[in-house]
C-alpha cells in the first residue's frame, strides 16, 4: 500500500491511499483503535508510546525495516470491500509509481524478467498497406495487452500477425470484453520489445486504424517507457468507410460490429488480429466499389514497398450506370404508381435483405433500412413493406417521378450498388 504522504501535488491521490491503508488495518491487522479527542496532544502521546516500546517494534519509525512485497490479494479484497472503481484504482497506481520512483525501486517493479519472451516473426513484404488494432487491459490507453497487424500484399492477399503483450498492470477491467487476462499474457513480451520490431517494419507503409484509438494507445504506451511515438503514415479506415457507404451515417454507423453485418465480414470482434484483418477488408471492399472511390498506388518508396493514397477519381463506368452494379430488374410505370407514389418490386423482391423488410404498417418497420439514390439530393433511407412489396417511404417514388418527369409506360430500373445500397433510374419508353 503506497502513499506519498508529503507530496502536496498529489494530495487527492494520497487521501485515497490513506483511506485504503486505514481500511486494510481495520480489516486485516491486529490492532487496537483508540478514539482521541481533537484536543489531545497526539504528538506527545506517540513519543511516549515509542519510548516504552521494544526496538524491534519501532524499527519502522526509523526506516530500518525491510521492504516486504505488498499483500496484493488482501489489498484487492479491501478495495472490493470499499466498493472502489476505476478512479480510485488509478489514484492508487499513481501513488505506487511515484513511491517506487522516489525510493529507486521503479526499475525493478516495472521491468520483470522478460529475457526469454520473444516477439513473433513479422511477415515479409512488400505490402500495399497494413491495418493495426490494439486491445488494452483497462481504460488506460497505454495498457496494451495485444497488438494485431493485417498486412495487405500487392495481390490483395492478407498476411496476419499478432502478439500478446504484458502491460505490467494490476487492473484488468476489460478482461470480460476481450478475454485477455494477466494469466493470458504471462511470459509474453513487453511493449518495448514489440515496438522495436514494429517501428522499422511499418515505416513508410500506410497504417490503417479503425478510429483514432489505436494510434493514441501506441503513443501513450511509448510515452510510458520514455519513447517518442513512431512516425508512421497513419490512416483511418472509418473515413474510407464513410466515403464508400454514406448511407450508414445514422443507420448503424461505421463501427466494426455494424460493418461486419452490413458487409458480411467474418471475424471475431475484440481480437486484435481479427479486428485488424477486418479493417483491412473494409479498405479492400471500398476499393472495389465503382462509385468514384479508389485507392491508387503512389510511387514505391526507397524500401521497395508500395504505398497507397485515397483519391476521388472520375469513373466512366459510374457515369454510365456502373460496371460493378447489379441490375435487379425494371418495372413499367402505371398511372396507379404515379397517383399513389409507389413502385412495385414484386418481380425481384426476394433479392432484398430480409432484415430490411418489415410489415404492412409503420408500427412494424424493419430493423434495418436501405439507402436509395433516386438521382436527386441525398439518398433516401427506407425499409420495405413486405406485404405490398414496395419502398415504405413513398416520398421516394414521388420525388423520383417528379424529378425525371416520369410518364405512364416509362420504366423504373433498380440497381444494387452495395449491401443495403441501391439506385433507381428512369428508362424512357
Amino acid at each position: 500500500m503506497w502513499r506519498q504522504r508529503l507530496d502536496g501535488a498529489t494530495e487527492a491521490d494520497g487521501r485515497i491511499a490513506k483511506k485504503l491503508r486505514n481500511a486494510f488495518v481495520a480489516q486485516h491487522c491486529r490492532a487496537v483503535w483508540v478514539v482521541l479527542p481533537d484536543t489531545a496532544d497526539i504528538g506527545r502521546l506517540e513519543a511516549e508510546v515509542i519510548a516504552i516500546a521494544p526496538a524491534e517494534a519501532t524499527a519502522w519509525n526509523g526506516h530500518k525495516t525491510a521492504i516486504y512485497d505488498e499483500p496484493l490479494q488482501l489489498v484487492d479484497e479491501t478495495i472490493r470491500h470499499l466498493g472502489w472503481g476505476e478512479r480510485e484504482r488509478a489514484a492508487l497506481e499513481r501513488q505506487r509509481q511515484r513511491s517506487l520512483a522516489a525510493t529507486g525501486q521503479l526499475a525493478n517493479a516495472k521491468t520483470p524478467d522478460t529475457s526469454d519472451a520473444s516477439v513473433p516473426s513479422f511477415p515479409k513484404g512488400p505490402f500495399r498497406f497494413v491495418a493495426l488494432d490494439v486491445e488494452t487491459a483497462n481504460n488506460d490507453r497505454s495498457s496494451i495487452c495485444q497488438i494485431g497487424v493485417a498486412c495487405v500484399r500487392p495481390d490483395n492477399s492478407i498476411a496476419s500477425w499478432k502478439t500478446y503483450i504484458d502491460p505490467q498492470v494490476r487492473d484488468w477491467h476489460f478482461t470480460g470484453l476481450h478475454g485477455i487476462s494477466a494469466h493470458t499474457v504471462s511470459g509474453a513480451p513487453v511493449f518495448a520489445q514489440v515496438i522495436a520490431v514494429l517501428n522499422e517494419t511499418l515505416r513508410g507503409v500506410p497504417v490503417y486504424q479503425h478510429s483514432s484509438f489505436d494510434r493514441s494507445s501506441i503513443a501513450a504506451a511509448c510515452h510510458q517507457i520514455g519513447l517518442s511515438p513512431p512516425s508512421w503514415n497513419w490512416r483511418d479506415s472509418i473515413q474510407i468507410a464513410r466515403k464508400a457507404w454514406p448511407e450508414l451515417q445514422g443507420n448503424g454507423g461505421y463501427g466494426l460490429a455494424n460493418l461486419k453485418s452490413v458487409l458480411s465480414l467474418s471475424f471475431d470482434h475484440h481480437d486484435a488480429g481479427e479486428d485488424a484483418r477486418a479493417a483491412a477488408q473494409v479498405v479492400l471492399l471500398a476499393e472495389q466499389l465503382d462509385r468514384g472511390l479508389a485507392i491508387s498506388p503512389l510511387p514505391s518508396p526507397p524500401t521497395g514497398r508500395v504505398s497507397t493514397r485515397l483519391a476521388i477519381v472520375s469513373s466512366p463506368a459510374l457515369a454510365r450506370g456502373g460496371a460493378g452494379t447489379h441490375v435487379l430488374g425494371e418495372v413499367e410505370i402505371t398511372q396507379a404508381n404515379i397517383d399513389n407514389s409507389h413502385i412495385y418490386l414484386r418481380g425481384f423482391f426476394d433479392q432484398f435483405p430480409t432484415d430490411a423488410i418489415g410489415g404492412s404498417n409503420k408500427a412494424s418497420v424493419a430493423p434495418r433500412q436501405v439507402s436509395v439514390d433516386y438521382g436527386g439530393g441525398a439518398p433516401v433511407m427506407t425499409d420495405l413493406d413486405g406485404s405490398k412489396k414496395f419502398f415504405r417511404n413513398r416520398a421516394l417514388a414521388r420525388e423520383f417521378f417528379l424529378r425525371h418527369s416520369a410518364r405512364v409506360g416509362d420504366f423504373a430500373v433498380l440497381e444494387r450498388l452495395a449491401p443495403y445500397q441501391y439506385r433507381i433510374r428512369l428508362r424512357k419508353s
